[in-house]
């Protein structure tokens, strides 16, 4: 799970700046004006290259690369040409240079039509060789933000209110993503109707090792994601115009969950993004993932022991409110779904006993204490439920012992 700070990165276990200021959209966004002396000839290949791929032009977006490494930047660009672009930019940071190669570091800025509000930014950091006095792209350097676009041949699949993209998947997989991501989107709607898109943007990479890839870990890693069917990345920042999520999900852990399994977990990711303006480093996680299950659940058939079945085989062990820190992807397997179940369970709790209004009026609460920095539960309760933190948690905990006990 990222920092709180900025990244944010929810998931559902089983048992990701604000934008620049663009003017260009779809035209052109060149110059080099305010860069570093050593900046230009880059900036130049590189706005040059954007302009190529944002007009459609081919040998103009392949002119930029370095002639024997033009393969991979070919499949990039038909990627790239079945998405919605509506902007595509680069701003160089950076530049190393030791004789004819150089490593360039550069913002690279892009938004889909329909979808984004804001722009999408990510870390490129390229190698460039100089060949007859010009500079062309190379290789990818280390240290870059992994994009499903470089991990094969893509596929985009379009549903009513989603947009699927897909590597190493089969086109009848995607559409059941976007047709559980459309019925998720009027759902989580009937709760949350304002303030987002109402249009998720799904990436189903071929593997959990690229889904490690995807959200910035090393494929040695992707075992700390085995249990979890689906993560949304974006930004925790409150802001009126922040939304510019994805929701990645895990082939495996996803294709092992039941239908309504899997409609629960794109609920409750799809809650996220929905909840994104509301959402600050102030909101305490089992309140983030607690509303999302929430939301997820409230269509369901399921019994809170069906629902809760860690939490149900020792109930009396529910003491305390999951702490942040009991989130963290890599957790022992039993007692991540026990955090996840707690904070359901505490969230089922305020919705019946004191109202669905409540329960929301509280989320925005607790976003808002001490300026949405940091998290001060207790304030965020006495302020919209007249009760203190220990009250609540001494509630909650009765609650958890009567509804798994039977």
């Amino acid at each position: 799970m990222g920092t709180r700070r900025q990244r944010f990165r929810y998931g559902r276990a089983l048992s990701g700046t604000a934008a620049l200021a663009l003017l260009c959209g779809l035209g052109a966004c060149l110059g080099t004006a305010g860069r570093g002396h050593d900046h230009g000839p880059f900036q130049h290949t590189l706005d040059r290259q954007a302009a190529a791929l944002r007009g459609g032009d081919e040998p103009g977006y392949l002119t930029a690369v370095d002639p024997g490494h033009r393969g991979e930047q070919r499949r990039a660009f038909h990627n790239l040409r079945r998405l919605p672009l509506a902007e595509w930019s680069y701003d160089v940071r950076k530049v190393t240079k030791a004789h004819d190669i150089a490593t360039v570091e550069a913002t690279l800025r892009y938004r889909l039509a329909g979808y984004d509000r804001v722009a999408s930014t990510a870390t490129e950091r390229l190698r460039f060789v100089r060949r007859d006095g010009a500079w062309r792209i190379a290789a990818e350097a280390s240290g870059s933000d992994a994009q499903l676009w470089e991990q094969g041949t893509m596929t985009v699949v379009r549903g009513s209110h989603s947009l699927v993209l897909g590597v190493g998947r089969k086109r009848s997989e995607l559409r059941a993503l976007a047709d559980a991501a459309d019925r998720a989107v009027p759902a989580v709607t009937a709760t949350w109707p304002d303030g987002w898109s109402r249009r998720p943007v799904l990436e189903a990479p071929a593997s959990t090792r690229q889904m490690a890839r995807l959200l910035g870990s090393p494929a040695a890693n992707s075992r700390t994601y085995a249990g979890i069917a689906a993560v949304t990345t974006g930004e925790v920042t409150g802001a009126a115009r922040s939304d510019a999520d994805r929701i990645v999900v895990n082939p495996r852990a996803y294709g092992l969950l039941s239908e309504e399994g899997r409609q629960v977990v794109l609920t409750h990711e799809t809650t996220h993004v929905a909840t994104r303006r509301q959402t600050t480093p102030a909101t305490p996680l089992w309140l983030s993932e607690g509303i999302a299950d929430w939301s997820g659940y409230r269509r369901s058939q399921l019994t809170p022991k069906e629902a809760a079945p860690e939490l149900a085989r020792a109930p009396d062990e529910a003491h305390t409110l999951p702490s942040d820190g009991d989130f963290h992807f890599g957790n022992d397997p039993a007692a991540l779904a026990r955090a996840y179940e707690g904070s359901w369970l505490a969230c089922r709790m305020i919705a019946e006993q004191w109202g669905t209004g409540k329960l929301l009026a509280l989320y925005e609460q607790a976003g808002r204490e001490n300026d949405g920095k940091r998290p001060d539960a207790n304030a965020a309760l006495r302020s919209v439920l007249g009760i203190s933190e220990k009250e609540f948690t001494d509630r909650w905990r009765t609650y958890v012992l009567q509804q798994l006990r039977h």
